[in-house]
């Protein structure tokens, strides 16, 4: 697969997007140029400098430096929260699959219950009961998407339980435990993988989206939603101030876009040409 990956463009340059943010997020401390939350009123809206490499917000603060640290705020909710996800749809779909009957049926009521309302809804109503911050996003997201990817799992998993040589494997006396941690769940990880990779596009969209509507972060948190929100007002006079947090959000959304469209066509060919 790793030649495969390296011989697409596609691929490639989702990679090198999600390269360039993962070293903002990480280097974030160590570049930025300045104290990110640091707020100086005589240096508002000062034009790119050596002190400020991209100029200074409505308060004075440093743009690059919030927006190196609004990798971190995106990055760090985003892959966490989309493991925490992965896991239990992983757990339930695939056991839900592999034992069937009631089990089953209850799995699948369940799921198209939670289905059945819309997810922003949901979860805008939770953090509303809640409140803003980091723990209150993370339990909205997973008790709102949970279903979402446990499904997709039972998917794949009930197509790859009646395969021969899952049939074979329980005919040779395997146990269900190896069955489904030897066999099943191995054999679903690629296509997995790519649900997870555009997953993650989709949540960095909606950790942004949570903050331009001021339900996110505390006010002033460097995060590129909030900076959004918060530059709207000078969008006229300022414009930069929201094209700079806007192409962030862009580029770490596309970049794991790219990457998971990529990583499907290398793993179902037989999709992508339809």
């Amino acid at each position: 697969m790793g030649k495969a990956i390296l011989n697409n463009k596609q691929a490639l340059a989702g990679l090198a997007l999600i390269a360039i943010v993962s070293i903002m997020a990480v280097l974030a401390p160590v570049m930025a140029p300045n104290d990110p939350n640091k707020i100086d009123v005589m240096s508002r809206f000062l034009a790119p400098s050596a002190q400020y490499p991209l100029g200074t917000d409505q308060l004075g603060r440093c743009v690059l430096s919030r927006l190196l640290y609004g990798a971190i705020y995106s990055l760090g909710i985003a892959v966490p929260t989309l493991f925490v996800l992965g896991g239990i749809g992983a757990a339930l779909g695939t056991a839900a699959a592999y034992i069937g009957g009631r089990w089953e049926r209850g799995f699948l009521v369940v799921c198209d219950i939670v289905m059945a309302f819309p997810s922003l809804v949901l979860m805008l109503a939770l953090i509303g009961s809640l409140g803003q911050g980091l723990v209150s996003i993370v339990a909205a997201t997973v008790s709102t998407m949970w279903a979402w990817f446990a499904k997709v799992v039972w998917s794949y998993a009930s197509l790859e339980k009646g395969k021969d040589y899952i049939v074979a494997s329980c005919i040779a006396g395997c146990s269900g435990w190896r069955i489904v941690f030897g066999h099943i769940m191995p054999n679903l990880l690629p296509q997995f993988a790519v649900y997870l990779s555009t997953g993650i596009a989709g949540f960095i969209l909606m950790v942004s989206g949570l903050s331009f509507l001021g339900l996110g972060f505390e006010a002033g948190t460097p995060e590129w939603g909030a900076m959004l929100s918060e530059a709207k007002a000078h969008f006229f006079s300022h414009p930069t101030l929201v094209v700079y947090p806007g192409l962030c959000i862009l580029l770490a959304a596309a970049g794991f876009n790219l990457f998971g469209e990529a990583l499907r066509d290398i793993l179902s060919p037989e999709e992508a040409s339809e």
